[in-house]
């Protein structure tokens, strides 16, 4: 038995190498670190090709990481593995087993020459040579793939990954358009070029970065077509339905590339085993190709390179079908998201509106926050915000319920506490666990008064024109969906000038503050806002909605936040007639003479005509239906509206009269010479108005 001890270095079977990331953004290649080694210790030199390996038991030194320290005094208990286990260079001869450190070869051998036992041009990309490289590979490139959460990020970690580390240049054709989900796509495959990489002409060589060789213009960056449509029984079509990746040095891959490229720019397509054509299948189907290239001065594809292709595809492919699912559901929010909210808020007489609404987050781009502005009878205003718990679409879609049925009892002219209740029965309607705040305001121009009832949302601010910021004491009530409770509805001053501000609890509370400190600290930046203007002017509406939002901090955005702020400039006495006229003959008449000395009063004579024959066709109508008194208002603002208010609940329809009938024309004639009309159900009635340009 030979007692020679011998000494090993640990081989790429007994230790792993780290390879480079190929997710760096400079591209760099993968590579083994060196060790640091002791100084003046010899690196064992690897042996030259064609050189017969050194017989067993003499002290050679077996390695494949250049610099590893060697184990002395070691036994040599485990077989070494064999030589064949590095693969062959394309077009070159086996490496033989590294040979003993001598004379001649003492100095640290180049990078690639190292890795291959092959010497290989400076600044060329190193081949990965060993199944772990390409497992270090294929595992770098599928996470920074699967980091991609839309289309293009999918497509571009595809190709930053690939380029330059597997491939000097890649082409990703998709499907146009793509197919979402299960939909059946209709009409014949197109293929588009979603994107293109390769190889930049400069490299940053900076910092130890060791340039690439650069492909031929000729070769890579003339390469494909914009567009192209897979004809059924093609080349390129029989290649797609096989979803195998395969190199186009084949007889079908060479037929599928003229159809894929355009014609002749198949010859821009380096010789040899230097691309390969990889299909990109879904879950159901074909969705793509990708094209990986090599250029004439590095080394070939090899057959397990297929399976990097297969791997690179397959996870590209899946997450392309993720990102266009994604897509569509972020559609479908931002669709649900601008229909539940109003799109405009009205124009109403004595009041300005604005609003702001931001989401919890770009991935949660809709919830259960609402505003709305609902104009009433009379010119008033219905003032809404609310919000259901949650920021999924099911709360987005309860938010949509509750929104149309607020609008629906707004129609009817219910007291504010009325419409909670109906609220709050609507709310156990959809279910037990239904909850949200809300809270409903209606503000009177007229009469500057404005009356509000709360279900468990946060209380508006009110500031003042003279820059006084004051948290109105409004009842807190149960939140809506509780059920069987009761609501309480409170009226205020509504003083000329001043800005009533409602919001949902996005805007006050956070992980990182309560909510009365939240309120606390809006009502401070309401009052500093309001000093930069003066006493006598009021803040901008636009501007002071985006100084509240400015007080939001990086981490208060954990809800969504709903704003609603409206001014109020009223209406002033001096522009309002009111009258009321007993239901009988003479009323037509007698109200023809209050309208001309108002108008007479204001200065509008020009209108008279119009307004008298208008006046006298709907209190005529009133007239012949009531049993109570009649109401006459008339409102000058910036147009001149008119209100006829009686105790008739059934509301007036515009029809043709037909020649024979004697009445009928009314409300045609008021369709007509009126710049806009319309007739309101109240609780205890019903107004017909209708409004004029001033002249």
């Amino acid at each position: 038995m030979d007692s020679t001890r011998v000494t090993e270095h640990p081989t790429s079977f007994d230790r792993p190498q780290t390879g480079a990331d190929p997710a760096d953004p400079r591209g760099a290649l993968l590579r083994t670190p060196v060790p640091p080694r002791a100084p003046g210790a010899a690196l064992p030199a690897q042996g030259r090709t064609g050189e017969p390996p050194p017989a067993s038991g003499t002290g050679a030194f077996e390695h494949s990481q250049p610099g590893a320290e060697p184990s002395v005094g070691r036994e040599a208990s485990r077989p070494r593995p064999a030589a064949e286990g590095v693969p062959l260079q394309p077009g070159g001869t086996p490496s033989g087993p590294l040979a003993p450190a001598g004379p001649e070869r003492r100095g640290p051998l180049p990078e690639p020459e190292r890795r291959t036992g092959q010497p290989t041009a400076p600044g060329q990309p190193t081949p990965m040579r060993r199944d772990g490289d390409r497992l270090r590979f294929v595992g770098a490139a599928t996470r920074r793939i699967a980091r991609g959460m839309d289309l293009d990020e999918i497509v571009m970690g595809l190709c930053r990954a690939t380029v330059p580390t597997f491939a000097d240049a890649i082409l990703v054709y998709l499907r146009e358009p793509l197919p979402v989900g299960d939909e059946r796509p209709t009409g014949p495959l197109v293929l588009r070029l979603r994107r293109t990489d390769r190889i930049p002409a400069e490299r940053d060589t900076e910092s130890g970065f060791t340039p690439a060789a650069q492909p031929e213009p000729s070769e890579l960056e003339s390469v494909g077509s914009e567009l192209c449509e897979v004809r059924p029984g093609s080349a390129l079509a029989e290649v797609l339905r096989g979803v195998r990746p395969v190199f186009t040095d084949g007889p079908a891959a060479l037929a599928a590339l003229p159809e894929l490229l355009g014609e002749g720019e198949e010859f821009a397509v380096p010789d040899g085993r230097r691309a390969i054509l990889a299909p990109l299948r879904g879950r159901r189907r074909v969705i793509g190709a990708a094209l990986f290239l090599r250029g004439p001065e590095r080394v070939a594809f090899e057959a397990d390179d297929l399976l990097v292709a297969a791997q690179l595809a397959t996870h590209s492919a899946l997450g392309i079908d993720k990102a266009v699912l994604y897509g569509r559901e972020a559609y479908i929010a931002d669709e649900l998201q601008r229909t539940m909210l109003p799109e405009n808020l009205p124009r109403c007489t004595g009041v300005r509106l604005a609003s702001r609404y931001l989401p919890a987050a770009e991935t949660a781009r809709v919830g259960g926050d609402w505003y709305d502005a609902i104009p009433l009878p009379g010119s008033r205003v219905a003032l809404v915000v609310g919000d259901v718990m949650g920021h999924s679409m099911t709360s987005a879609a309860i938010m949509g319920q509750l929104r149309t049925t607020a609008q629906t009892l707004a129609g009817l002219d219910l007291p504010p506490q009325e419409v909670l209740h109906h609220l709050d029965e609507q709310a156990q309607r959809l279910g037990t666990d239904r909850m949200a705040t809300c809270l409903y305001a209606v503000y009177d121009p007229v009469s500057h008064r404005i009356t509000i009832a709360n279900a468990g949302h946060p209380p508006p601010v009110l500031l003042h024109l003279g820059g006084r910021a004051e948290v109105l004491r409004v009842p807190a009530g149960a939140p809506i969906g509780v059920g069987g409770v009761d609501f309480e509805a409170v009226e205020l001053d509504a003083p000329a000038g001043a800005t009533l501000l409602l919001y949902t609890d996005g805007l006050v509370e956070s992980r990182l503050r309560d909510v009365w400190t939240g309120i606390e600290q809006l009502r401070e930046r309401l009052a500093a806002t309001a000093q930069l203007t003066g006493p006598d002017h009021p803040p901008p509406l636009e501007a002071l909605c985006d100084e509240v939002l400015d007080m939001l901090g990086p981490g208060d955005r954990d809800d969504d936040i709903a704003l609603l702020a409206a001014r109020f400039d009223g209406i002033a006495p001096s522009d309002v007639a009111y009258w009321f006229l007993e239901p009988e003959d003479s009323a037509p008449g007698r109200a023809r003479r209050l309208a001309r000395r108002a108008l007479a009063r204001w200065g509008m004579e020009d209108l008279t005509d119009s307004v008298e024959l208008l006046v006298s066709e709907v209190v005529t109508n009133a007239v012949r239906y009531a049993s109570r008194p009649v109401t006459l208002r008339l409102l000058r603002t910036d147009v001149l509206r008119c209100e006829v208010g009686d105790d008739v609940p059934q509301l007036p329809r515009l029809r043709q009269a037909r020649a024979t009938d004697e009445g009928g024309r009314g409300l045609y004639l008021v369709n007509r010479l009126a710049r806009r009309w319309g007739a309101t159900r109240l609780s205890t009635g019903k107004v017909v108005w209708f409004e004029l340009n001033r002249g």
